[in-house]
């Protein structure tokens, strides 16, 4: 068989980090996606994929949205290296930003990065949920459910 040529879109989409608790200590209600402000040898980093975003959250400060406590690794080949947790500055439109501040204030939701990612013109780019925190019992539902629909799959795959 053979095999599909793939378009240039689907050629640079690539996954840089992916926060995979986020889904199971937050029940996630929308997502954004924003770019990030990066100096070169950030970008050179990523490339190599040596990043983490598990600790870190988004919020909006002074009118601005930005990224704190993400992790990105020195490049070894940099002049001027980079610091690894600075804040970086998340680009989104004005429009956004009210929204996100109106969530995260008034309704008392978080901004929880979900994916990094470099979208298909190789541009670095975060997926953010806007979540509220799950009690302990939510999280339990959720391992039950999904314990429940692997037991599910073995039966299928048995009897199939």
């Amino acid at each position: 068989m053979a095999k599909k040529k793939q378009t240039p879109e689907e050629k640079n989409y690539k996954v840089i980090a992916e926060n995979r608790r986020a889904r199971f200590d937050y029940a996630i209600e929308d997502d954004i996606e924003c770019g990030v402000v990066l100096s070169g040898s950030e970008v050179k980093s990523l490339r190599v994929g040596q990043s983490n975003i598990a600790e870190s959250y988004a919020a909006v400060e002074d009118g601005e949205l930005w990224l704190t406590n993400s992790y990105i690794a020195p490049y070894e080949q940099a002049m001027f290296p980079h610091e690894e947790r600075r804040k970086r500055k998340l680009l989104v439109s004005k429009r956004e930003l009210s929204r996100l501040w109106q969530a995260t204030g008034r309704q008392g939701m978080t901004l929880v990065p979900l994916v990094m990612y470099f979208n298909h013109k190789g541009r670095v780019k975060i997926k953010l949920g806007i979540a509220k925190g799950k009690k302990n019992h939510d999280k339990r539902a959720t391992e039950a459910k999904r314990d429940w629909g692997r037991q599910k799959q073995r039966l299928l795959k048995q009897s199939g």
